[in-house]
């Protein structure tokens, strides 16, 4: 029998011998090989994940500038690819090309990445609203990941150094980017040409009905719920066609990097239909209206870029059967559509949302993460961190690429379009009082003249009596006093009163139109996503989105539930541009023209990341 110092041994060496395996086995389960600190929230994110959760936190905070976003995005992940690309061999750095070696590298990377984003985010969203919350945030990520904030030198080969050095020289190199982000971001050398329209009156003053008009909102509230009495928009980014790109080629002095030319121009017949296409999709969110329509992607999608074409999917390519069809009330489409995509104050913008999107696919794809859908399998932080550079090199290309024509075209949004030209009068009979060649066009049950027979009791104008001679658009008549039990519904108004379907605290985005920043950064986002999984499809051959029935903010809403269903990237991209149509915040030529933009953005983005990943840094 062993005595008892032997016991002790023999007890001690099997504590030990168990202990090795139960960390052996916990450093295989993690995706934080070797780190004695993973997070306490999300253990199965990568450190890369983490990063981008948090900086999709900030910007639902602060105020609702999709270029700022996307930008702050892409520099971001700029900073962790940097921080990853250092321990690879072959990988190239956009900011620092320089290599190291460690023990450990899984340990160093989620060092290093932690440094650099910590780094770039703390300063970016200092002075932003929100600012304090997000700080407070970001150290506190920090802090879960066991790593002090004290830790400042860039100074040597630790990772904390490097990853203090990669934030430090993105942030010099992009200081003076064109961005003016010294100055706040403020507008460089613009004013607008036309006065503000007063949201709630029903007169409109136009210089010039192809610029862009600010509007002044009585009760604007602005991110978190800070009221703006009686505040008069001020435009966002109109230089931002000068700001230095990731794959395209310099604005010059235009600050145009790609140009699809002109949207259509007033006393044109494509001006007067594109306002008529506005009127009539919101003349269709009426929730009394039967009318319904299949909207599953064997119905919808599919479309040749820069169009509505498609007709749909024939088969599901991944269960190679037919999509379901998905009937629903056209008007709850219609109004689910809009809010869904609107991305407006308390969101993560545009460019976030398709980020929110990127980490979705990356979950459903689960274990067979390989870069372009081909060739060996990668681990998640190696996914996250190039679909991160892909993705936000593109989207911030197209803020660059769609504020560069907005900046330069300055062109008018549907709110003012559709007012002023029905301040004119119609366009269609030269023998009626109320003829002017540039005015509203008349269209049966939709654009019609106000007649004392019209608002004699039982007409359709009734209540537009005293307003005869007046053009009125059936259309959306505005958010109710409770939109949570209550509908605006569709009715007569005057078309000096139009107002797009959003909400009266916000009514539409504050600068120009053309082109469309929905359409650009869903399109350039879309075409990453498919070169990155390597199929058009998304994972199973559909993605989903399911609105509760109720569950609208601008009015009751809808009255079942709505699943928006997208076979492709390019679907999905294709909705939120058209997205905007219904919502009343664009025009036509606004979103096909931003399609065709996002796509080339996409395409140069991927063709750039895709030699950083081979070791191939562009001059």
């Amino acid at each position: 029998m062993p005595n008892t110092r032997s016991r002790r041994t023999i007890l001690r060496t099997l504590v030990m011998a168990s202990l090795v395996v139960l960390l052996a086995t916990l450093a295989v389960a993690r995706p934080w090989a070797g780190r004695d600190c993973p997070p306490t929230a999300h253990p199965e994110w990568s450190v890369a994940r983490h990063w981008n959760e948090a900086l999709l936190d900030a910007i639902r905070r602060a105020l609702p500038a999709p270029t700022v976003h996307a930008r702050n995005l892409f520099h971001a992940s700029a900073a962790m690819w940097d921080a990853w690309a250092a321990y690879d061999p072959i990988a190239a750095g956009v900011y620092v090309t320089e290599k190291h070696t460690a023990p450990d590298v899984a340990a160093a990377r989620e060092e290093a990445i932690s440094y650099a984003a910590y780094g770039v985010l703390s300063r970016r969203y200092l002075d932003a609203v929100g600012g304090d919350e997000s700080l407070s945030a970001f150290a506190d990520l920090m802090d879960d990941l066991c790593h002090p904030i004290e830790a400042t030198t860039d100074d040597g080969d630790s990772p904390a150094a490097l990853g203090n050095r990669i934030a430090a020289t993105v942030l010099a190199a992009t200081t003076d980017d064109g961005s003016n982000e010294g100055g706040g971001y403020a507008p460089v050398g613009y004013e607008p040409l036309n006065p503000p329209l007063v949201v709630d009156g029903s007169t409109i003053e136009i210089v010039d009905p192809n610029r862009w008009q600010p509007l002044q909102i009585e009760h604007m509230i602005s991110q978190n719920g800070i009221p703006v009495v009686n505040g008069v928009q001020e435009a966002i980014g109109p230089h931002w066609g000068h700001v230095t790109s990731f794959a395209l080629p310099a604005g010059g002095d235009d600050g145009l990097p790609m140009d699809p030319g002109p949207p259509p121009a007033f006393g044109t017949p494509a001006y007067r239909a594109a306002a008529v296409e506005v009127i009539r999709l919101s003349s269709q969110l009426d929730p009394a209206d039967p009318t319904r329509i299949d909207v599953s992607p064997g119905a919808l999608g599919d479309s040749p870029l820069g169009t509505n074409d498609g007709d749909g999917h024939e088969l599901n390519p991944v269960t190679g059967e037919p999509y379901e069809p998905m009937p629903v009330r056209r008007a709850d489409f219609g109004r689910a559509v809009a809010e869904y995509w609107a991305d407006g104050p308390r969101s993560e913008t545009p460019p976030g949302h398709w980020n929110v999107i990127a980490n979705a696919v990356g979950d459903e794809l689960g274990n067979d993460l390989r870069v372009g859908g081909e060739g060996p399998v990668v681990d998640r932080l190696e996914w996250d961190v190039k679909t991160y550079l892909a993705l936000n090199g593109a989207v911030h290309d197209a803020a660059i690429a769609a504020w560069g024509l907005k900046g330069h075209y300055d062109s008018i949004r549907p709110i003012s379009m559709i007012r002023y030209l029905g301040s004119l009068g119609q366009s269609t009979d030269p023998d009626d009082p109320s003829y002017h060649p540039d005015g509203l066009p008349l269209v049966d049950g939709l654009i019609q003249i106000v007649t004392a027979e019209t608002t004699a009791p039982g007409g359709r104008h009734v209540a537009l009596a005293g307003h005869e001679g007046e053009i009125a658009v059936r259309s959306w008549s505005g958010t109710p006093n409770d939109p949570e039990r209550e509908v605006g519904g569709v009715s007569w108004i005057r078309a000096v009163e139009w107002v797009p379907y959003q909400l009266p605290t916000f009514v539409t985005p504050s600068f120009p139109g053309y082109v469309s920043g929905h359409s650009t950064f869903s399109r350039a986002a879309a075409e990453v996503m498919a070169r990155m999984t390597g199929s058009a499809y998304f994972p199973g051959g559909a993605s989903s989105h399911l609105i509760e029935a109720g569950s609208l903010a601008f009015e009751h809403g809808p009255s079942a539930d709505v699943e928006l269903v997208w076979a492709t990237y390019q679907d999905a991209a294709d909705q939120a541009g058209h997205s905007r149509l219904w919502g009343g915040i664009h025009i036509e030529p606004d979103d096909l023209a931003g399609r065709r933009v996002g796509a080339a953005c996409g395409i140069a983005a991927w063709a750039r990341a895709s030699g950083h990943f081979a070791g191939i840094a562009p001059p």
